[in-house]
């Protein structure tokens, strides 16, 4: 049974009494642990989690293989200890940025003294004439976190998202990303929910480099290799009367801080042809990861969809071979 609520226009979570059965404890744990660190100074939890996070790393075999293929193929220039290297930190990154969202959840305060803003005077300004907006966001490891922040300050906010496989955590990670009120849209139900309320006045945050499959997206340049991506948002653009912003958060471990990148709106998306919108919007990806490449999260599939006769990375055994 699916841990929502029924809504003709949102995802709302629910308790489940089913969520207290045993099988479920272990979960349970590892939600107090979060929720304990957020009480902890970051200055003590982010090298304990940074540790806790490079061993996981090591032992987290599939999500270590995905991310050393993924860099394998996008990041051609760097050698492979180099590549270890952003998958260590990456694996690092990865808690500290769930413990400052858990801070944020409980301790607001506390963690918006820790955020600084790049290019805040773009949204203020969009939001200062009423206009629509629809954040461009890379999967960074904190990416809830700017919707978050936006969300305590008064603005409604918009989000489609992927249910997780565990309904425990799956309840909880939406808790916590609803803390400030917004929007969570199931994609199950499609594109039209999000749309509306982009339309009726929610910041939308939409994520563009996830794999849509071959159908309807355009085979363009990402990184040193290509990418199945969609084109989507020029149109999105239209029918919402909004402005494209390009958003990407980064985790500074060594400051305990996040740091939000703000570019310019997109406007010349509409204008574009697919190949050129989709060309555009892997250009964007790539301009904000390549300075902190520690912050993507390299263990999604990127790059599954692949040309008429080209074998999928991830299939390939001979890429990095489980150790026998």
């Amino acid at each position: 049974m699916e841990n929502r609520k029924k809504s003709n226009i949102e995802f709302i979570p629910t308790f489940k009494k089913s969520f207290l059965l045993p099988r479920y404890w272990g979960s349970w744990l590892g939600v107090g642990a979060f929720a304990s660190l957020a009480l902890v100074s970051p200055r003590l939890r982010d090298p304990l989690l940074g540790a806790l996070g490079r061993a996981a790393g090591k032992l987290a075999r599939s999500a270590r293989r995905r991310a050393q293929i993924n860099l394998l193929y996008c990041l051609t220039d760097k050698s492979e200890t180099e590549r270890e290297a952003i998958i260590d930190e990456m694996f690092a990154v990865a808690p500290q940025s769930m413990a400052m969202m858990a801070e944020l959840a409980l301790r607001p305060e506390s963690a918006k003294k820790r955020i600084r803003w790049h290019g805040r005077e773009i949204i203020d300004e969009l939001q200062s004439n009423g206009q629509n907006v629809i954040f461009l966001v890379p999967h960074a490891w904190a990416v809830d976190l700017p919707a978050m922040v936006l969300a305590s300050e008064g603005q409604p906010m918009a989000a489609m998202f992927h249910n997780q496989s565990n309904p425990v955590m799956d309840y909880v990670w939406n808790r916590v990303r609803r803390r400030f009120g917004g929007r969570m849209h199931a994609r199950n139900d499609g594109i039209k929910p999000f749309i509306m309320s982009i339309r009726q006045g929610y910041w939308g945050y939409y994520l563009p480099d996830q794999d849509h499959g071959a159908e309807q997206s355009e085979f363009v340049e990402f990184f040193d290799t290509y990418k199945a991506t969609l084109p989507a948002v020029g149109r999105m653009m239209k029918v919402c009367r909004a402005k494209v912003v390009p958003l990407f958060p980064v985790y500074d471990s060594k400051t305990h801080s996040l740091d939000i990148y703000l570019r310019p709106p997109m406007d010349d998306l509409p204008d574009s042809d697919d190949v050129s919108q989709a060309r555009r919007l892997n250009k964007e990806v790539e301009d904000f990861v390549r300075p902190h490449p520690e912050q993507y999260t390299w263990i999604l599939k990127l790059l599954k969809t692949r040309k008429p006769g080209e074998k999928e990375p991830y299939d390939r055994q001979e890429l990095y071979p489980k150790k026998k």
